[in-house]
């Protein structure tokens, strides 16, 4: 399998980076490939934007809707100035509101199209990350947020769209995600129904509707609180999941 390691922490000293350190060598001793998408180093922007709204604009939608929602004026009022609006016009000529939406969909920032490009090669996904919040990393949480779009992870059907998740369309085909997170707090706290909302949360609703065919997520529990025989195991169970992924 080819693997996407997806990895947020800002600092290269942190436990969540020798984490990052030993999940890698799991790999080099498995027979898998993989690519290390470190988002804090490559800048990343997470804040949604009304360039990343225009995945809304789909083919897909039911004609009332694409109606409503009038991708021709959303072209025009996107060109500044009378030069752009007149180009605008004339490239809008003769075509219906549904292809207009399939060419919007080419248009999404590029940094999105980047990260999906890098999704859509790999068989399965590695996400190793702190807790913050009883969540991911901003950085990590506007990542799914702007990369897993309408259009590249889920459409929605008629049903979809009037409010019943039922109508909510699975578009990835991964075999498999991991997801490997230190906390602060100890796993007794988490057995108190908060590891089983961020699981819901990320693996149920982030993954698995999405299309990925299954999803773990493994707690390093109180690193801070551990000691350091309990880190060097916690270290040694990051290589072997990754090793036998």
């Amino acid at each position: 399998m080819h693997v996407l390691v997806v990895y947020a922490h800002f600092n290269r000293d942190s436990f969540t980076h020798a984490v990052l350190e030993q999940v890698l060598k799991g790999l080099d001793d498995s027979p898998h490939t993989y690519t290390v998408d470190d988002l804090y180093a490559s800048g990343f922007n997470p804040v949604f934007t009304a360039e990343d709204a225009v995945q809304f604009l789909h083919e897909s939608l039911p004609e009332e809707l694409l109606e409503e929602a009038n991708p021709r004026e959303v072209v025009l009022g996107a060109a500044r100035g009378p030069l752009r609006r007149h180009l605008a016009r004339r490239w809008l000529r003769g075509k219906d509101n549904r292809e207009i939406a399939r060419a919007l969909a080419e248009h999404l920032p590029t940094d999105v199209k980047a990260q999906q490009a890098l999704v859509a090669e790999a068989d399965a996904l590695i996400f190793v990350a702190p807790v913050y919040w009883m969540g991911f990393p901003a950085i990590l949480k506007g990542w799914f947020e702007r990369v897993f779009a309408y259009g590249f992870a889920y459409t929605l059907n008629r049903a979809g769209w009037q409010g019943d998740l039922e109508g909510r369309i699975p578009m990835l085909s991964q075999e498999k995600a991991l997801i490997i997170t230190p906390t602060f707090f100890t796993e007794e706290e988490y057995d108190k129904g908060w590891r089983q909302a961020m699981d819901t949360v990320i693996c149920d609703w982030g993954l698995k509707m999405a299309g990925v065919k299954d999803a773990r997520h493994v707690y390093l529990h109180a690193v801070v609180a551990a000691g350091d025989e309990r880190r060097r195991e916690y270290l040694d169970e990051a290589y072997l999941l990754a090793r036998d992924f």
